[in-house]
């Protein structure tokens, strides 16, 4: 689970990687419960760093034009946010933990679509023409971050 939270870059991906591994070892969503709660750390970790950003961009520019937080703020984190306050209470003020189930299934259902929607999308003769040096560079970039990945894991005693 935290492999796939901090080495899958897309947070569908990941959600779709923890869920196939828990689903081929029958481990519940010991697997899928990690993965997305590492990936919505860095996730949430956005809202910090581009609103600085943001802040540091506008102050040392040199024009008239002015950087408005709506222009610069993710507001899809808001619904991260309201999603994790509203499941939080509801299981916080006696709401069972399998209410969520179906919902749970049923975003399991959508990810795997939106998958399969991305893969019969791709253009196998547009990448065969553009010969191996894409698919060379993917190859490093994923051996790179598997790599870091598992050091930093190491390193930090979460292995």
């Amino acid at each position: 689970g935290i492999f796939a939270g901090t080495a899958v870059n897309d947070t569908s991906s990941v959600t779709a990687t923890a869920a196939t591994w828990d689903s081929m070892w029958n481990l519940g969503s010991a697997t899928l419960d990690k993965a997305v709660t590492v990936k919505l750390t860095r996730t949430l970790a956005i809202i910090p760093i581009t609103l600085l950003l943001a802040f540091l961009r506008a102050r040392n520019q040199e024009s008239e034009n002015k950087v408005e937080l709506k222009q610069v703020f993710p507001f899809f984190i808001l619904f991260f946010i309201g999603a994790s306050i509203i499941t939080t209470a509801a299981v916080h003020f006696g709401l069972p933990a399998s209410f969520f189930a179906p919902i749970k299934e049923l975003s399991k259902f959508f990810i795997i679509m939106a998958m399969a929607a991305i893969g019969l999308n791709t253009n196998i003769v547009k990448l065969v023409k553009n010969g191996g040096k894409p698919i060379a560079m993917g190859a490093c970039c994923w051996i790179g971050i598997t790599f870091v990945s598992l050091l930093l894991q190491n390193v930090l005693g979460l292995m």
